[in-house]
């Protein structure tokens, strides 16, 4: 088996592609697990256009690329695979920056009372059962 490794500018390797990522998460959030602003895992994200001033690095430069449109952080998440926890860290930093707006889904931001229609989910479970 061939092991490739991806390198940093500097000539450090920062990623293997059969062991994954060589920097542990919690060093890309300097730390922190909690995000100053609030992200549940189907907030959208999109980049406002600004180049932010102090969040800058490999991580913040990816996370900005796709946030071209909007985008969910469970997407985010995945793409640049990290947990989400530290993914809502570095979306964090990037909306106290100002270089991306988040905003909550529909379902959320009504309230909780609204996320479950009983009747619909008796009629997938019934539908499941048919299936059966």
């Amino acid at each position: 088996m061939t092991v490739r490794r991806r390198r940093r500018k500097g000539g450090e390797p920062w990623y293997d592609d059969a062991a994954g990522r060589l920097v542990r998460p919690y060093t890309i959030s300097n730390g922190r697990t909690r995000p100053t602003a609030h992200f549940d895992l189907l907030t959208m994200v999109m980049a406002t256009g600004r180049r932010p001033v102090s969040c800058q690095g490999p991580d913040y430069a990816q996370v900005l690329g796709l946030c071209g449109g909007p985008v969910s952080v469970a997407e985010i998440a995945a793409h640049i695979r990290l947990p989400a926890v530290v993914t809502k860290v570095l979306l964090a930093d990037l909306v106290d920056c100002g270089a991306i707006t988040a905003r909550a889904p529909a379902a959320v931001a009504a309230g909780p009372a609204s996320r479950t229609d009983r009747a619909l989910l008796e009629a997938v479970l019934n539908g499941l059962r048919k299936r059966l």
